[in-house]
């Protein structure tokens, strides 16, 4: 007679926290402003104030904008200032650096936002394959927001998990 097989992962305490549920829908752009340097390296402030006010900015509606700039040209802070007021009423989110970076600064509202009450005193494991542009960074920060209340915090599969941490 053939045992019932039973799934204990299912009917554990485990819970199962997967970043990619909370990747924030939208449009990823990289602002790369160095066509608008003279020759590619200086910003020349009347040329660079007369991009930004001629740039159709509504085409970047919705988004999620990294800005940067991709040659070695010392850039200002007002000139990165001055872009992201521009684009203000448009995008949904302005950062300085690369796509990587955005992501990154993403995730930190998403996980600073948490309600951890909910994870109080439970064993988490943190799901560690996405399809999606998870940074790494990300993981960081949600083990160090998770640590002060989860029982334990492992990280990978059910099936096969790495353990993190456990409340003595």
């Amino acid at each position: 007679m053939a045992e019932e097989i039973v799934n204990r992962v299912a009917n554990s305490k485990l819970v199962v926290f997967d970043l990619e549920d909370y990747y924030p829908k939208g449009k990823r752009t990289l602002f790369d402003i160095k066509e608008w340097l003279y020759e590619g390296f200086v910003l020349r402030e009347k040329d660079f104030r007369d991009q930004v006010k001629n740039y159709d900015w509504s085409e970047h509606q919705d988004e999620y904008v990294a800005l940067t700039c991709s040659s070695d040209a010392i850039v200002p802070a007002w000139a990165y200032m001055l872009l992201t007021m521009a684009l203000e009423p448009y995008v949904k989110r302005t950062v300085l650096g690369d796509l990587n970076a955005l992501e990154t600064e993403l995730y930190q509202d998403i996980i600073n936002q948490l309600e951890l009450s909910d994870y109080a005193d439970k064993p988490i494991i943190i799901k560690g394959c996405s399809k999606k542009p998870v940074p790494t960074a990300a993981y960081i920060m949600l083990s160090q927001a998770l640590k002060p209340v989860a029982k334990s915090i492992l990280f990978g599969e059910a099936c096969s998990s790495v353990p993190l941490y456990k409340r003595k």
